[in-house]
């Protein structure tokens, strides 16, 4: 199987599956010299956890990190930086009636088409549960980028239709400390509970909800990403597309420019700099020192408690429920393999920017 590694000069490599022994990532390319302790990772890691909200599923992973390698007395010293995390509440007999049935919006269809084997438990390497490696990964990604005073904040834009109210957006500094505040991840206290409301009653029908995760980043300069097929949202893109439950990515006002004119979608510029930021920070895939912002849509968890229609192994049309421990949303535990997939990609373009300054 390839297509495991993100990144030009910053490659990230993730492996393991749902119901293996661990499962983990290697980092090539991390500079030497790089202040990193567990503790900095597992910070990044528990926002990733089953949390109290009712979107949560009950499996209760540890996800306790270990660095395998890179790292002496505390700081990284050039070489691949190994991490890995054990799974310790995996229960694959939960799986045992599903081996030879296709489970309905999952991979299990697809991966027996391309490789002729499937790893039934819990998915495999389709699980979300290997976005837990990339926020690991994530979590140093970060610590480079902040040396150049970058930040990224993701947090839960909406969770079905049920939107938070953009005027309550705190100013940008203020921004971490309010996502942090409720379990949902919503900078938006009433909209917040209003999306709990809804998760509880979606849960009681045993069905599920998608929803939206918007992403900031502040500070970054102008000048990162590369002409043509390299262009810093291109890659932004396939990064949050990667993710299994993203469907579609929007960078700036993304769709709704579609239906505007050149005079209203432009963002003019004056010597104080650009009047508006409807690029959402990119022009011609380079940074241009605005504000990046970014969407993620999610579709709703597959693994419902509703019958579904579907076939088996040998073609048999068959009806099926999912019971077990799942999430009925992707949100809020999605939010920090967002955040983490924007860092990996900025970490690389940043690097990429300081070689042709050398």
């Amino acid at each position: 199987m390839s297509g495991n590694t993100i990144g030009s000069v910053f490659r990230v490599t993730t492996w393991g599956e749902s119901h293996g022994k661990a499962l983990g990532a290697v980092i090539d390319g991390c500079p030497a010299g790089l202040c990193l302790e567990e503790s900095d990772i597992q910070q990044a890691l528990d926002r990733r956890k089953p949390s109290t909200a009712v979107s949560s599923t009950t499996r209760q992973e540890s996800d306790n990190v270990e660095i395998l390698s890179g790292v002496f007395e505390g700081k990284t010293t050039g070489t691949p930086v190994s991490l890995m995390i054990r799974n310790m509440d995996a229960r694959s007999s939960s799986y045992d009636e599903l081996k030879e049935v296709f489970r309905p919006g999952q991979g299990d269809f697809t991966y027996l088409q391309k490789y002729g084997i499937r790893d039934w438990r819990g998915g495999g390497r389709a699980s979300g549960r290997e976005t837990a490696a990339r926020v690991a990964a994530g979590a140093v990604a970060a610590k480079v980028i902040a040396r150049s005073g970058i930040e990224v904040i993701a947090y839960t834009q909406a969770i079905g239709s049920i939107e938070m109210d953009r005027n309550k957006l705190p100013v940008d500094k203020k921004l971490r400390k309010s996502v942090q505040e409720n379990p949902l991840f919503c900078p938006d206290a009433q909209a917040a509970a209003k999306m709990e409301k809804k998760l509880a009653a979606v849960r009681k029908k045993g069905d599920s909800l998608g929803g939206v995760v918007e992403v900031i980043v502040l500070g970054c300069p102008a000048s990162l990403g590369e002409p043509v097929f390299d262009k810093i949202d291109a890659d932004l893109a396939k990064a949050l597309m990667s993710i299994g439950s993203v469907k579609a990515v929007e960078v700036g006002d993304g769709f709704a420019l579609a239906g505007l004119q050149g005079s209203q979608s432009n963002d003019q510029m004056t010597q104080k700099g650009f009047k508006t930021n409807h690029a959402g920070g990119i022009l011609a895939g380079i940074t241009n020192g605005e504000k990046i912002v970014l969407r993620a849509y999610c579709k709703p968890i597959p693994s419902i408690a509703k019958p579904q229609q579907t076939i088996d192994s040998k073609g048999k049309e068959r009806v099926i429920e999912i019971h077990g421990r799942h999430d009925i949303c992707v949100l809020p535990r999605i939010v920090p393999v967002c955040e983490a997939m924007v860092n990996i990609v900025l970490a690389d373009h940043l690097l990429r920017q300081k070689a042709i300054g050398e």
